[in-house]
């Protein structure tokens, strides 16, 4: 009865706060209504963008890892008690190669959590997804110059490894005890009816999918990344067929319907967050190189320097800011031409495709707002740091 009151109580301070919102929010003022505006473009624009090529792939991938993936096999590699060295490094490089935005990454950080990854493990994959994302790097070298793209590639290797290992030291008896709860996990019995090798093949040809339906296309010259541009559509087709015939021979009705299941519960707990998420930094902040609530000059004369408010507030503003795939590149760009310092340019760019005010509410909805607001404030003061730091020898 209590938790039912306290659920209760939740959702009336909910509908207060929007009702507040809607009383006294001013929505004929122009900047106000240009604001609500941008919200809803910003909405319009990932949901054409992001949702269906980004969202859903990685939602499925999310629900097999919690349906089909032996859980023993994540706790040996990812587990708290498993060797640190393999542990980072696996949840670092398969971040990486994924190459996807902080919302995207979301499902399948949710996924490995729910299977057993320790704390520290999953949030070193959840940082390293969209900030060690391979062609971002790439684009950093070919746009900034080798010495802001190695200052990223660096920060970023290294901020996933440390801020997991804070977080599992910090959370680490809360941690063992959820893990040691065998309720959390309840192994289907799927991997025992498929192979290792059934098993990977499944995984990669969805990962694949992922990966090549949004591959983006260099900037500048005619490069090997430009030819999986031009060949993404085929590649993401033979991918498909990998994935149809591996569900005909492998699965059975019973198993896809408990990935259906498992995938529409990862969905109604993560897709109203993100959308709700989406509208709130819209209507700060507003799309890249438009005008919403908190004017762009406010941002460009607050960056401006290598001061520590300078590099902070480009922490801060990156860490609220959503960021498609690769699009932090032209907007560090644009930035830096209005005089942005280089300090700032690389605590913007640690900061900003790792986290999201959308994000945000989804990893608190999982985490809980303790271990969320360590993770953003650690993610804010490396960032920082590393900016001030590179802004006295850049």
């Amino acid at each position: 009865m209590a938790m039912k009151d306290l659920s209760s109580n939740k959702k009336l301070l909910i509908i207060a706060g929007v009702f507040l919102a809607i009383f006294f929010i001013p929505f004929t003022n122009p900047r106000v209504a240009n604001a609500v505006q941008e919200a809803f473009l910003m909405l319009s624009d990932y949901a054409h963008e992001h949702v269906l090529l980004c969202v859903v792939p990685a939602l499925f991938i999310a629900g097999a890892i919690v349906v089909f993936l032996n859980q023993q096999a994540v706790m040996k590699y990812l587990g708290p008690k498993s060797n640190k060295l393999v542990a980072y490094s696996v949840a670092s490089v398969s971040g990486a190669i994924l190459a996807v935005c902080s919302c995207t990454v979301l499902p399948l950080f949710k996924g490995i959590y729910k299977k057993g990854a320790g704390l520290g493990p999953a949030v070193a994959f959840l940082y390293s997804g969209p900030a060690i994302n391979i062609l971002a790097i790439i684009l950093s070298y070919k746009v900034f110059g080798w010495k802001l793209g190695a200052s990223r590639m660096i920060g970023a290797v290294i901020f996933a490894f440390v801020i997991g290992l804070i977080m599992q030291a910090l959370f680490r008896k809360e941690d063992e005890q959820r893990l040691a709860d065998e309720r959390l996990f309840k192994d289907t019995g799927g991997p025992e009816a498929r192979t290792l090798g059934q098993m990977v093949l499944f995984m990669i040809s969805m990962i694949g999918i992922l990966v090549f339906l949004n591959w983006a296309p260099s900037s500048g010259a005619s490069s090997l990344w430009d030819f999986f541009y031009r060949a993404k559509y085929w590649i993401t087709g033979a991918f498909g067929l990998i994935l149809m015939y591996a569900l005909v021979r492998w699965f059975s009705k019973d198993d896809l319907i408990e990935w259906g299941s498992s995938t529409r519960d990862f969905a109604l707990q993560i897709l109203p967050l993100l959308f709700a998420g989406v509208l709130v930094a819209g209507f700060l902040l507003g799309r890249p190189g438009h005008e919403a609530l908190i004017p762009s000059q406010w941002v460009e004369s607050l960056v401006g320097g290598n001061s520590i408010l300078a590099n902070f507030f480009a922490s801060i503003a990156g860490a609220f800011m959503y960021f498609a795939t690769l699009t932090e590149i032209p907007i560090v760009q644009g930035l830096l031409g209005a005089g942005m310092g280089q300090g700032p340019a690389l605590a913007l760019l640690l900061a900003g495709p790792s986290l999201s005010l959308p994000s945000m509410l989804v990893i608190g909805s999982e985490l809980g707002f303790k271990k969320t607001a360590v993770y953003v404030i650690l993610v804010v003061v490396f960032s920082t740091f590393a900016g001030v730091l590179y802004g006295m020898i850049a």
